[in-house]
C-alpha cells in the first residue's frame, strides 16, 4: 500500500526534529548528572565556581588601592611570583609583557598587575603597563608559584572574578590562546 505524499512529508520532517532533539536531550541529561569533559580547550585551570577577588584589598605601590571592578571592562592578568622574583621569574614576567603587545589593538584590554616580593623601581618603570602591589589579604595565596623564583598567574574578569589560573610552568603560546579567546 502506496504512502500519502502529505504523509510522507509530515514524516520527513517529524524525522528531522528527532535528529535535532537528540543531541539536545543527551547535552540535557549529561549536564544534569554532573559530568564534565575531561579535556577542555582552555589552558589554564578553570576556577569554578568562579573566585570573587573584588573585595580583596590590594595597594599598589604608590599607595592607592587596586580597583578589581573596571568600568572599561578590562581583563586582569595577575602575575603570582613565588618567595622571590630573580632571574627566571622576571624572565617569565617580561614574557608575559611580550605576550601583552602581541595582541595589538586588544592590549588596553588586559591589565598586568603584579603581586609580589618588591622589584626595583627601574625594573618597573622600564615595564611600563605593569603595575605592582601587595596583597595584604592573602586572597591569591592558593594561586601563588610554588617555586622560589617561578610565576604563577591568574585572570581576573572585569567585574572582579578569578575564572582562570595558570600554575608554575605554565605555557605562553596556552595563555595568550586563552586571552585572545576571551579578549576578540
Amino acid at each position: 500500500m502506496a504512502m500519502k505524499k502529505s504523509n510522507r512529508g509530515r514524516l520527513v520532517l517529524v524525522g528531522i526534529l528527532v535528529l535535532f532533539a537528540i543531541p539536545l536531550v543527551a547535552a540535557f541529561l549529561l549536564r544534569g548528572s554532573g559530568w564534565q569533559p575531561t579535556r577542555t580547550l582552555q589552558s589554564g585551570i578553570l576556577v569554578h565556581p568562579p573566585h570573587d577577588v573584588s573585595t580583596a584589598p590590594v595597594t599598589l605601590s604608590d599607595g592607592n588601592r587596586y580597583g578589581w571592578q573596571d568600568p572599561q571592562y578590562r581583563w586582569t592578568l595577575v602575575l603570582l611570583p613565588g618567595n622571590e622574583c630573580a632571574r627566571n621569574c622576571q624572565t617569565r614576567l617580561d614574557e608575559v609583557l611580550r605576550m601583552r603587545i602581541t595582541l595589538g589593538r586588544n592590549a588596553d584590554r588586559l591589565r598586568v598587575l603584579y603581586l609580589g616580593p618588591a622589584l626595583a623601581q627601574d625594573f618597573l618603570a622600564a615595564r611600563a603597563p605593569l603595575v605592582a602591589g601587595r596583597d595584604g589579604s592573602g586572597a591569591f595565596a592558593f594561586a601563588r608559584a610554588q617555586g622560589a623564583d617561578d610565576l604563577a598567574l591568574a585572570l581576573v574578569d572585569p567585574r572582579g572574578q578569578l575564572m582562570l589560573r595558570y600554575a608554575d610552568g605554565y605555557s605562553a603560546q596556552g595563555l595568550r590562546s586563552d586571552i585572545t579567546k576571551i579578549l576578540y
